[in-house]
């Protein structure tokens, strides 16, 4: 028997190296094994032989008694082959012992003794269901009859001691103890495999409730077993119908089977994306991780791995990518130029239309900073630091910015606060149009309507001209016929204030009609007024309308351009004298002035029909106009509104109360003492 375990050791110590770690100590074992028993069986022969040579000298003196010193050397020897006994059991590292068909321990061993805490004298002679909780005796009577029957049981055992409520697992083998031909008792020999069914267990317990799907295969693709999760994954509710299920059956596409590999596979770790068909045929995408799991002698025997449903995250992903393309193909066609400045003022997008406004490619512009431009503009980089410091949410701003061929363009950039996912400013995004020919558009309409005005004014202005230059002419005449020192005094007053009258208002008509160089200064708004009413006074008194003009004492300096602001208050005098003239014979217009904390304004009241309630959001837009065909262009209002939009005013319509329309101009404090 040694010479066999040699031979077995050596054998298969070559292999070593190619077997799981656990299964390298079986031939060292049973070679351990096979002197221990050696030992034991030259022992057991000795004492045989002793008791043999005691016999035959019992024999020798048939009918003579034993001498004491004989029986003294018998009962030595049974000592020694009980205490060898106990010995050979004791150096079992796994518990054995022998019981009565009662439950009562005839012997044990020392690792019985060590598992239950009790010592040797403790446990033999007692029953065995005195120290177990688990099996019961009911339990163990119950498959007592097929012992008896076959004398020979093995399997594993689940026991539960009364001083410890772990339960523990044992694989035991039985033996019956004949006497005769009757079984009287049973040895028992049981290895302790608590741990490993304990870590089989939790591995059940995590293969059991693990999310992603966890599957066994062989090499050709058939699955050997599978989890829950990846049986949900799949759509089937039975893993037998799962299992049973041909490697065709769940390949999508057609070819090697998905979850099988090649013939020249060496097993190792794949990370992959498949697809494979669900229960209902529908395709589902997963990422596959798998290794091999190779037997004693090296052969792949078995795959196992993991499947994670990527499906949604795939089909979000092409949902991503279209939506960026639709917006990126939406930013192309925008007539703007679209900027995206992170909080270091970088350039961190920009679109294509930079090619048309700018001449700059956009990846000429990505990652600079807004000053590393040249002729970069002030104002659009202070709309962005209001806007990411947020002393603006939204704000807009006029610049001119120069072309790469050097034309200088006129352009209007709007801002706004770019937050990430946490509702934080990341940035700013601007859009930028090029306005430079609706300035162009704008400064000749301006400059057209600033004509049509001199032109209705030229009339009235011509008839206030003639009065004065009748007096004049008769006063004249007056002064041929008499020679009286004190009348030709009162006529040359006359001549001087009519003069004087004339001159006023030549002098109000060239203001108004010189083309002014463009700029703001400190202006008193009541002199601007009065200008106004004064080149309009012929016309309102001939349409019978009466200005009553209320002027306001220490009213303080606005800033602005008069010229420009002229041309707002004449704009807003003729809508009111048209609209009472609309309405009736004659009318009143009131002007009153007033201030605030920083401001000044200027309301303009009517007694005409006032402003229709579904109009009144519209009539600042350009082109929109109530009056009759060839009585307006709807460009006034939309112009007056730009202008104090350019002097940080504005211009604001209602309706009173008391009927009629009130147009009030608000303008900023001048900050120059």
């Amino acid at each position: 028997m040694i010479f066999l375990a040699v031979a077995l050791t050596a054998l298969l110590w070559e292999r070593l190296d190619n077997i799981p770690y656990q299964l390298r100590a079986i031939p060292i074992g049973v070679l351990v094994l096979s002197f221990l028993f050696a030992a034991y069986a030259y022992g057991r022969r000795r004492e045989v032989s002793e008791l043999k040579g005691l016999l035959r000298g019992l024999q020798e003196h048939v009918g003579a008694a034993p001498s004491e010193e004989q029986l003294d050397q018998l009962s030595q020897v049974i000592m020694r082959s009980q205490r060898n006994f106990k010995e050979l059991i004791d150096s079992f590292d796994d518990p054995a012992c022998a019981v009565s068909l009662d439950g009562t321990l005839r012997t044990v061993n020392k690792r019985v003794a060590e598992l239950t805490g009790l010592t040797y004298s403790e446990l033999v002679g007692h029953k065995v269901y005195d120290l177990l909780e688990e099996p019961t005796q009911e339990e163990v009577e119950h498959s007592l009859g097929r012992f008896l029957e076959k004398k020979r049981w093995s399997g594993t055992v689940r026991v539960r001691l009364k001083r410890n409520a772990r339960p523990l697992y044992f694989e035991c083998v039985l033996n019956g103890i004949i006497k005769g031909d009757e079984v009287v008792g049973a040895s028992i020999l049981g290895r302790d495999v608590t741990e490993l069914r304990e870590k089989e267990m939790r591995f059940t317990e995590l293969f059991e409730t693990l999310q992603e799907g966890v599957y066994f295969s062989t090499p050709e693709g058939r699955l050997l077993d599978a989890n829950p999760a990846l049986m949900s994954m799949l759509g089937y509710t039975e893993k037998s119908e799962l299992l049973t299920a041909e490697p065709a059956a769940l390949n999508f596409d057609p070819g090697q089977p998905v979850l099988g590999r090649a013939i020249d596979d060496r097993g190792g770790l794949r990370t992959r994306e498949v697809k494979l068909r669900r229960k209902d045929g529908k395709a589902a995408v997963f990422l596959d991780s798998s290794r091999a799991v190779w037997d004693a002698a090296g052969n792949i025997i078995r795959y196992q791995g993991t499947l994670v449903d990527i499906t949604e995250r795939r089909r979000m992903e092409r949902q991503l990518a279209q939506q960026e393309e639709f917006r990126g193909r939406l930013l192309e066609s925008f007539p703007d130029l679209i900027l995206v400045v992170d909080l270091e003022e970088r350039y961190t997008f920009v679109s294509s239309r930079a090619r048309d406004l700018l001449g700059y490619e956009p990846q000429d512009m990505l990652g600079k900073k807004i000053s590393e431009l040249d002729d970069h503009s002030p104002e659009l980089a202070s709309l962005y630091h209001d806007i990411v410091s947020g002393r603006q949410v939204f704000g807009s701003a006029e610049y001119g910015a120069r072309h790469r061929d050097g034309n200088w363009r006129t352009m209007r950039a709007s801002g706004s606060q770019l937050v990430d996912s946490d509702a934080k400013i990341s940035g700013v995004i601007i859009s930028v149009r090029d306005i430079t020919v609706e300035r162009k558009l704008e400064q000749q309409v301006v400059q057209s309507e600033r004509l049509a005005a001199m032109g209705a004014m030229i009339g009235g202005v011509a008839h206030e001209l003639n009065n004065p230059l009748t007096s004049i002419m008769g006063v004249s005449e007056l002064l041929q016929d008499t020679e009286t020192n004190e009348t030709s005094r009162k006529q040359l007053a006359m001549l001087q204030q009519q003069a004087r009258r004339a001159a006023e208002i030549v002098q109000n008509l060239t203001y108004f009609s010189r083309p002014p160089a463009p700029g703001k200064s400190r202006i008193n708004v009541v002199e601007v007024v009065e200008r106004t009413l004064n080149l309009h006074a012929y016309s309102l008194r001939k349409n019978n309308v009466n200005v009553d003009f209320l002027k306001e004492a220490g009213m303080p300096y606005a800033m602005g351009d008069p010229h420009q602001l002229m041309q707002v208050f004449l704009n807003l005098i003729v809508n009111a004298e048209q609209a009472i003239r609309e309405a009736r014979d004659k009318g009143t217009l009131r002007i009153r002035l007033g201030k605030g904390e920083n401001s000044v304004w200027v309301s303009f009241h009517d007694d005409g029909p006032g402003i229709p309630k579904e109009t009144l959001a519209s009539i600042f837009d350009p082109f929109y106009t109530t009056k009759r065909p060839g009585r307006g262009t709807g460009l006034g209002l939309s112009i007056c509104k730009s202008v104090m939009k350019e002097h940080n005013g504005s211009v604001e319509a209602a309706n009173s109360p008391e009927g009629g329309a009130i147009f009030t101009v608000t303008l900023p404090v001048s900050a120059v003492s």
